[in-house]
């Protein structure tokens, strides 16, 4: 088990450094240009996986998620990155932890019964999120994108619990498949919304070295996550893969100089505590 904490731990680091990266530089060059350029890096950089275990065009279900998982990436990482470009890190980034709702979902949907640590966690975190976003909102955080960063944030965390939850289900029938199909579909999408945006994917010095940066860092936390979820108790999986805005909000607070008000502290604290008692609970 104690391999499989630190693959999962390891996801967390790089997808936190990932967002902090993507938000970051989405604010000096267009969006679509940090999407296409990560995501060309990221699929390149899954394909040697092949050469470990090969792709399966047979194994319909790896295909099926990773094609359902590319879709719901793409989205979310998108909205994320545009919702920490025009928001406040220190609360965008928590909100996104709310993803873990989406397996929870699933597993009521399926016949799992909402215990009552379920129940309180849940609970604990939407009142957080309320917290958190609520100064904001109302516009009293100086230079935040108000309203619309929190409803990205939320349509990120929607995002990536459908993401990661078609991850976990497909790399069950195979990781390489998996990772493949949800990489190429997400390329697709953002390359066709570069075609239809006609906006210049232009990038140099540092936006480019970080624009790639993103795409490897976030292959890598896949490939962790996946391979963690192979073997692992998903509950425990789950739970330190969804700690990754802990990282995003320290870059933020230690680089951007990122001030919160108190109560948006205490939401931020209440999130992670609700999302902690929810996945630990699965």
């Amino acid at each position: 088990m104690t391999g499989l904490v630190l693959l999962a731990l390891v996801a967390s680091v790089l997808l936190g450094v990932s967002d902090f990266l993507g938000g970051t530089i989405a604010r000096r060059i267009p969006l679509i240009a940090v999407l296409l350029i990560s995501q060309i890096a990221g699929t390149i950089a899954i394909l040697p996986r092949m050469a470990i275990e090969p792709f399966s065009f047979g194994a319909s279900g790896a295909l099926l998620w990773g094609v359902i998982g590319g879709i719901a990436a793409a989205v979310a990482v998108a909205a994320l990155f545009r919702a920490l470009a025009i928001g406040t890190m220190g609360v965008v980034a928590p909100i996104t932890s709310l993803s873990v709702v989406v397996p929870v979902g699933v597993g009521l949907a399926t016949g799992d019964s909402l215990t009552v640590i379920i129940g309180i966690g849940l609970a604990v975190a939407v009142i957080g999120t309320v917290l958190a976003s609520g100064p904001e909102i109302r516009g009293r955080v100086p230079g935040a994108g108000g309203a619309r960063a929190i409803i990205l944030a939320i349509v990120a965390a929607l995002g990536f619990g459908i993401a990661n939850l078609s991850v976990a289900l497909g790399s069950a029938s195979s990781v390489t498949t998996t990772l493949v199909t949800n990489a190429v579909i997400a390329l697709i999408i953002y390359a066709g919304a570069a075609v239809v945006l006609r906006q210049p994917i232009v990038a140099t010095g540092k936006a480019l070295v970080g624009a790639i940066a993103i795409g490897l860092l976030g292959v890598a936390a896949n490939l962790c996550f996946a391979l963690a979820s192979l073997d692992g108790a998903l509950s425990v999986v789950a739970v330190l893969a969804s700690l990754y805005p802990v990282v995003t909000v320290l870059l933020s607070w230690r680089i951007h100089k990122e001030r919160l008000q108190v109560v948006q502290v205490a939401g931020i604290v209440a999130v992670f505590a609700g999302v902690a008692a929810v996945a630990s609970s699965m």
